[in-house]
């Protein structure tokens, strides 16, 4: 099973775009809304190596980016093999 992490708010058109992308495209997701817990806004930094905007998506623990870097997964079959590689 898959496992995609997406860290947002809640005021942002790029995560609305994420999460209907992925719904889509049949793929379940955990939010995280940065906006109402600062201590996971410090997690998303880290994680995403100091990325500062939402989205930022993790699929089975691997940084794929924003919505446009999710996109671009599709188009190159990478996200295809990040959903099959599994946790």
């Amino acid at each position: 099973m898959h496992k995609v992490l997406i860290f947002s708010t809640a005021i942002c058109p790029y995560c609305v775009s994420a999460k209907n992308f992925l719904k889509q495209r049949g793929l379940d997701y955990e939010e995280v809304r940065v906006d109402l817990d600062l201590s996971r806004r410090e997690e998303m930094l880290t994680r995403s190596g100091g990325r500062r905007t939402v989205p930022q998506i993790f699929i089975n623990e691997t940084h794929v980016g924003g919505f446009d870097d999710l996109v671009a997964a599709e188009r190159s079959g990478r996200l295809r093999e990040l959903v099959e590689s599994g946790p």
